[in-house]
């Protein structure tokens, strides 16, 4: 298994997509040839998701987290800025991992498919994604 870690920034609550670095990765590591490629975020506040993006679905995600999630005071976890207890309950809905087929050295994504951070707390802008490309 080969294994290579992205150091990204997000900049407040957001999303930001990997998909061309996961890509980039899955064709390197696998030589043009099958396997699977694990996408894990090691944070207790961020999850990854394969959506698509450039159509408002970015805002109609971050939409429903917020009201599925509501950042008030309602959450016994309280460091942090207002609502962050939120943050931890992000992984009811959204997990820390994603696997993805990898057929012939590309993503075996669907048309409309990209891999997104989904990263709703603006108390750490500094994230890591651990990519690992296991052979087939």
């Amino acid at each position: 298994m080969l294994t290579t870690e992205l150091r990204l920034r997000v900049n407040g609550r957001g999303l930001r997509e990997i998909t061309a670095e996961c890509a980039a990765f899955a064709a390197e590591a696998s030589g043009g040839g099958d396997g699977l490629l694990h996408v894990f975020v090691p944070h207790a506040t961020a999850g990854i998701v394969a959506m698509e993006t450039g159509a408002g679905s970015e805002a109609d995600l971050m939409a429903a987290l917020d009201a599925l999630l509501p950042r008030d005071d309602r959450w016994r976890h309280r460091h942090g800025s207002p609502g962050h207890g939120a943050d931890h309950a992000l992984p009811l809905l959204v997990a820390p991992s994603l696997s993805v087929p990898v057929l012939g050295g590309r993503l075996a994504l669907g048309t409309w498919q990209s891999i997104v951070l989904v990263d709703p707390n603006a108390d750490n802008p500094d994230r890591r994604v651990l990519l690992s490309f296991l052979p087939g």
